[in-house]
């Protein structure tokens, strides 16, 4: 699996959504710019992470975005699912978007063993890790960032 561009400032978006949680919202203008995110990328973003009920909207001038549940209860598997596909490596490991693979004997094959491994490790900490840990982390970052390098949650 690789995170696309899209799938880093999805996640990066929320982040910040999350950092900013309450009853109002946040505009699209402040994200982009505290995030570095083109302004228009980010809206498609956001619309698709509205549309997938990630994040609800408030239009007009007052409008902007918030999360649409609390971040403990989205999941970064179902954000990078929604946006990407598979979580798996390659396809024929994929389980929710098998595709079948070309080798002679699925079942008998090393690369394809070896690769639900890496599906696996992969799935196992995006389907425990939410956007609430995000935010966290980003909390814990800003006040020890000599340390950055050294924090796990």
């Amino acid at each position: 699996m690789k995170l696309s561009v899209r799938g880093e400032y999805a996640l990066r978006a929320l982040t910040h959504l999350g950092l900013h949680h309450g009853p109002g919202v946040v505009r699209v203008q402040e994200i982009a710019r505290e995030q570095n995110i083109p302004k228009r990328f980010l809206e498609q973003i956001l619309n698709s992470l509205r549309n997938a009920r990630f994040v609800e909207s408030r239009r007009g001038v007052a409008g902007g975005y918030r999360l649409a549940r609390p971040a403990a209860n989205i999941r970064l598997a179902d954000v990078i699912r929604h946006l990407e596909g598979a979580l798996a490596p390659v396809g024929c490991v994929s389980e929710k978007f098998y595709e079948k693979c070309n080798c002679p004997n699925e079942r008998l094959c090393a690369l394809r063993s070896v690769m639900k491994e890496v599906r696996d490790a992969i799935a196992g900490i995006l389907e425990e890790r939410t956007v609430a840990d995000l935010v966290e982390r980003a909390i814990l970052l800003r006040e020890h960032p000599a340390g950055a390098d050294d924090f796990v949650i």
